[in-house]
């Protein structure tokens, strides 16, 4: 009786301890759509959202890839590392790819340590 007491109470906490994470933050001055539409910065428009992003740099460390992904869109170019860790780059002007890329584009490249969480944040 009193075994099965314990598991109608472990069963209920295990299930909201798993859905614990960290939420994907509301980023002020930053225009989400327009910046998943300008794939690559080929439009431009990136680069006016720079300065937001660097002031909210904060809300984006040790958030999870999924939730990066779901916050900038997919990245304009992503490489692994070793010892798993992950680089995804957004470009901020043109980039490779572009119709006119600038030669040496400024961009946001996020980090991730092996266990796929935002360890760092640099705006070059």
């Amino acid at each position: 009786m009193l075994d099965r007491f314990k598991l109608l109470i472990l069963i209920p906490l295990l299930f909201t301890l798993a859905s614990c994470g960290k939420s994907v933050p509301k980023l002020e001055n930053f225009d989400q759509k327009t910046w998943m539409g300008d794939r690559k910065a080929c439009q431009d428009h990136r680069m006016a959202m720079t300065a937001s992003l660097e002031a909210q740099r904060s809300k984006m460390l040790a958030l999870d890839e999924m939730a990066i992904v779901s916050l900038l869109g997919n990245p304009d170019q992503n490489e692994l590392y070793k010892r798993n860790q992950k680089f995804y780059t957004y470009f901020l002007q043109p980039g490779p790819g572009c119709p006119a890329p600038n030669a040496s584009p400024k961009k946001l490249i996020i980090r991730f340590n092996a266990m796929g969480l935002a360890k760092e944040i640099t705006f070059e």
